[in-house]
């Protein structure tokens, strides 16, 4: 068979016979000139195979005027095989590595992570708290943008902790400490993360041009087996889940679970909630059973939410669950997890929640028995919060004549996402005198969760 490209020939030169057909066998040439074509198709194949090349590639335009040249390195340490994807990304997406050698379009990296405090971070409530049963301590209680959800006897104890992977400082940690090896059909325990319908608008969900979004994040247990997450769009009453499993006990391991795009139902561009995105950390039989999702979005039916062999993490006390690293984002490829600083992130969470605890932080004015102080937030508020505080007689005014310490602190008529008029009651104050309101031991809060 004729040789007519570069892979048609053989490393070895008396095997090769032709060049696209013309005989370069021995006797139809000149000798020199038959190996020297001979020798020369050799080293053409060792070019297509990628045994030999050359340290530029150089591609010329049309014209023959300019060109680009692709170069490798003066030194190279190791030979690496790149693998080019199969066909053009979206518009906007880049070329990344999985650092094995194979190329795939992603989004860019930079503010792609659509999860606050995915590194657990932040814990502005605490470092620890005990949660259940039947869902006393659950909601918001350790770390940042994290809570418990769970209807149950088991009991756990939730801390931040600093047992985390290579890169990160922290992870959330569940140990239980009630156990529950026999749960009841209604029974289960979500860690969940929620978030705002105007953070999603990128995965363009409920349009044609949906698009399929890639959860990933470093898991750690004693209890191995299988465990189930599901994304729950509460805009339209639909889901999706996806399992994942522990594989080698009491080892930091990275998940990455892509969930299908869907068409239907968007969610709403607004500051409320959208999307929650739970972690089933045991479930009874009312939410198995059924089709499980399996990463293809449907009607909310609770036996089709989790896995038919979700471990039951509540079955023995002291077993452990510890999660960090948590990223979603657009597309079906994890990219390596989007680190923030820790002031980027604080700021991100104060949107939800903020507590104050400095000496001295609010100046307002006297006005007979009362102290009117207008406190600014340190960053915008999702909605107007809720303001909470310790016992009153932890705040202090200070007026310049004299330290008086308070008998109530209320939210004045005042307030917004950008600040609140907090009014303190006070014995002894002289009217239209400044005064500064001081911490002596309290704090308060203002708290605009979803």
């Amino acid at each position: 068979m004729a040789k007519d490209k570069l892979t048609d020939y053989d490393s070895t030169a008396s095997n090769n016979l032709d060049v696209g057909g013309i005989s370069v066998a021995e006797g139809m040439l000149p000798s020199g000139v038959n190996n020297a074509i001979r020798e020369q198709m050799s080293h053409l194949a060792d070019f297509a195979a990628g045994t030999s090349g050359v340290d530029v590639l150089k591609l010329q335009d049309d014209t023959d005027t300019n060109s680009i040249k692709l170069q490798a390195p003066a030194s190279v340490t190791a030979t690496t095989t790149f693998t080019l994807p199969d066909g053009d990304g979206a518009s906007g997406q880049a070329m990344i590595t999985d650092g094995a050698g194979t190329l795939s379009w992603a989004a860019p990296y930079g503010n792609r992570n659509l999860i606050i405090n995915g590194a657990m971070q932040v814990a502005q409530r605490g470092t620890s708290a005990t949660v259940g049963p039947n869902g006393t301590g659950e909601g918001y209680t350790v770390v940042d943008r994290f809570l418990n959800s769970l209807n149950g006897s088991v009991v756990s104890t939730f801390t931040q902790s600093t047992d985390a992977p290579s890169g990160f400082a922290n992870s959330a940690k569940i140990e239980i400490t009630t156990a529950d090896s026999s749960l009841g059909s209604t029974e289960f325990w979500h860690f969940r993360y929620s978030a705002e319908g105007q953070d999603l608008q990128s995965i363009a969900k409920g349009t044609s041009d949906a698009k399929a979004i890639t959860l990933s994040f470093y898991v750690k247990s004693n209890k191995t087996g299988t465990y189930t997450v599901d994304l729950e769009d509460t805009n339209n009453s639909r889901i999706n889940a996806l399992a994942y499993t522990v594989d080698s006990a009491n080892t930091w391991e990275r998940k990455t679970l892509t969930f299908n795009a869907d068409t239907s139902g968007a969610f709403t561009n607004d500051n409320n909630l959208s999307l929650r995105i739970n972690f089933w950390l045991c479930s009874g039989s009312q939410y198995q059973g059924g089709t499980f999702y399996n990463g293809t979005w449907g009607s909310d039916t609770d036996a089709n939410r989790v896995h038919s062999n979700q471990v039951n993490l509540g079955d023995t006390v002291g077993n452990e669950w510890y999660i960090t690293g948590v990223q979603l984002e657009v597309g079906d490829t994890a990219t390596p997890f989007e680190h923030r600083s820790y002031g980027d992130e604080l700021a991100r969470c104060q949107r939800y929640f903020e507590k104050i605890e400095e000496k001295a932080f609010g100046a307002g004015v006297c006005e007979g028995s009362l102290f009117i102080s207008y406190l600014p937030y340190a960053t915008t508020k999702r909605a107007n919060p809720t303001f909470s505080s310790t016992t009153a007689s932890s705040f202090f005014v200070w007026d310049g004549t004299g330290t008086r310490y308070a008998t109530a602190l209320t939210i004045g008529s005042t307030v917004n996402v950008n600040a609140a008029e907090v009014r303190v009651s006070v014995s002894g104050l002289t009217a239209g005198r400044a005064g500064v309101l001081n911490n002596a031991g309290g704090e308060i809060t203002f708290d605009a969760e979803l």
